[in-house]
C-alpha cells in the first residue's frame, strides 16, 4: 500500500511530545490545520486502544469528508495508530500512525498515513499519484503545526496536565486491580 510520511526533531521529551500528538477538542483544532471538528464516540472520554473518533476535515469547510477511525495501537510515549473504519468513498483502505524516538535534546517524530483506492487499477493510480501528492503536503504541514505545538506554551501545558492525569487515573486503576485503557 502507499505511504506518506514526514518527521520533526521536536524539543520536548517523548512523553510530552506523545501527549500533545493525542491533544483533543479545542486545543488539537487549534494547532492542527486539517481538523475542523473532532470528537471521541461510543461514550469515550481519552484515547486508547479500541476507542474510535469522528473527523471532519478543514479541506473544504463545512462540506469537507469525515471520517471514523479507530485507535488500533495505543503504546505510550513511543507509538499509536489508527485505521479508518467508515470514511471518504475514494479510499478503500486508510491509516496513520506516530513514532516517537528520544533524540538529543528533544524528540524525533515521525508522523505516516498508509491507504490506498478504490476503483480499476488505471483510476488506482490516479488517485495514488494525487493521494501522494495531496497527502504528502497535507502531513507536512500537520507534522510543521505539530512542531509548533509542542512549543506552544498552552498546548503542552495541556499535554502535561492530560499526563498527569492519566497517571492518576491508572495509578487508581492498579490500586483497583482493574485493567489499563
Amino acid at each position: 500500500m502507499p505511504q506518506v510520511s514526514a518527521d520533526v526533531h521536536v524539543p520536548v521529551p517523548p512523553e510530552l511530545a506523545f501527549a500533545v500528538s493525542q491533544t483533543h477538542g479545542a486545543i488539537r483544532r487549534g494547532w492542527d490545520p486539517f481538523i475542523r471538528e473532532q470528537h471521541f464516540l461510543d461514550g469515550a472520554q481519552h484515547p486508547a486502544t479500541g476507542v474510535r473518533t469522528f473527523t471532519r476535515s478543514a479541506f473544504l469547510g463545512p462540506i469537507s469528508p469525515t471520517m471514523v477511525s479507530e485507535y488500533v495501537s495505543w503504546r505510550p510515549p513511543t507509538s499509536v495508530g489508527m485505521t479508518m473504519v467508515s470514511g471518504p468513498p475514494f479510499f478503500s483502505r486508510f491509516g496513520g500512525g506516530w513514532r516517537f524516538t528520544p533524540e538529543g535534546d528533544g524528540t524525533r517524530a515521525v508522523w505516516k498515513y498508509t491507504y490506498d483506492v478504490v476503483g480499476p487499477p488505471w483510476f488506482r493510480r490516479i488517485g495514488v499519484t494525487t493521494g501522494q501528492w495531496l497527502l504528502g503536503r497535507e502531513i507536512r504541514k500537520r507534522i510543521d503545526a505539530f512542531a509548533a505545538a509542542c512549543r506552544d506554551e498552552q498546548v503542552v501545558f495541556v499535554a502535561r496536565a492530560d499526563l498527569e492525569a492519566r497517571a492518576a487515573l491508572e495509578a487508581q486503576e492498579s490500586a483497583k486491580g482493574e485493567p489499563r485503557a
